[in-house]
């Protein structure tokens, strides 16, 4: 499980929203110098909002400010960025296929891979809200006996 720790900047009904800095898994990662993601964060400074949904807890039991941490599951990031980055890409190589087949010529192509890329992150987009509620691909809220029960979960799958 990933960890991180944030700030509470919002509360709704059955969610939270946490300002993150993403450092620990940088810290820890062996390509530091060479990742893109390390160098972006550097250079904006570049905070992150997420969504973490409360599970039965009472919202009024946090307050703007209120340090917390976050866990996400490995799978769920590998899971995540696959198809983040392969569904418009495929969708892409597949209407250019299309394009070609059909002799649209190298205009016709261009934009038929076009069309296909945003059609895949249309579909990504889609894919993201249907699974915003549900928990076992968000983010969680640990803490105590919570975290340990998350940990022993992702330790069995």
């Amino acid at each position: 499980m990933i960890t991180e720790s944030g700030r509470v900047v919002a509360v709704e009904d059955n969610c939270l929203w946490v300002e993150t800095i993403q450092r620990s898994t940088c810290e820890s990662c062996s390509a530091q110098k060479g990742c893109g993601q390390s160098l972006v964060a550097k250079w904006d400074g570049k905070t992150n909002f997420i969504r973490v949904l409360l599970e039965g807890r009472s919202p009024s039991a946090f307050q703007y400010h209120d340090l917390v941490t976050v866990g996400i599951p490995e799978r769920v990031v590998a899971n995540g960025s696959l198809l983040v980055y392969m569904t418009p890409l495929l969708s892409m190589m597949l209407a250019l296929a299309f394009g070609h087949w059909l002799e649209l010529g190298e205009l016709g192509s261009i934009a038929a891979a076009s069309l296909g890329f945003l059609v895949g992150g249309a579909l990504v987009r889609f894919h993201s809200y249907q699974q915003r509620n549900d928990s076992r691909v968000q983010p969680v809220l640990l803490d105590g006996e919570q975290s340990l029960q998350w940990v022993d979960a992702a330790a069995r799958n």
